[in-house]
């Protein structure tokens, strides 16, 4: 499982013009699910996401998680992250899961947010989604599970 991480201060993702989701400062997760992931890599990623410390402290080092902040998370499905772009000048999603099965991990993975975190926002899998973000920094991580 694939995660393409942004701490932001503020961030937001609309579907034919209607905000879905949104949040002030946090981190907006871009999530890529791949073939061979399980619930235990959605487990194990957003265990990263949430205790990855990115944010600062009083003395301005990336000292601080989105737990200590109390920051909230916008998770965004994202397909395109599990792209193999090796060779030639068209991407290849063969690593990538099927709709179907990625579906049910996404879902999963919020679910798992929702139980440990209280601030979980998000789009709708499959979505033509609009994000708008203000990336803080600019911060920006890939996580893999």
């Amino acid at each position: 499982m694939l995660g393409l991480i942004q701490r932001v201060s503020k961030a937001s993702v609309s579907i034919e013009g209607l905000i879905t989701g949104q949040i002030d400062l946090g981190i907006l997760l871009f999530l890529g699910v791949q073939k061979n992931d399980s619930k235990a890599d959605a487990e194990k990623l957003l265990q990263k996401v949430l205790n990855y410390r990115i944010f600062p402290d009083a003395e301005a080092k990336m000292n601080l998680s989105l737990s200590d902040v109390g920051g909230g998370l916008l998770v965004i499905s994202q397909f395109t992250l599990a792209a193999d772009t090796n060779k030639g000048l068209r991407p290849s999603f063969s690593a990538a899961a099927k709709p179907e099965y990625a579906e049910i991990l996404y879902n999963y993975f919020i679910e798992c947010a929702v139980a440990n975190h209280p601030i979980i926002q998000s789009g709708i899998f499959g979505a033509n989604m609009q994000v708008s973000l203000c990336n803080d920094g600019p911060v920006t991580f890939i996580l893999n599970s």
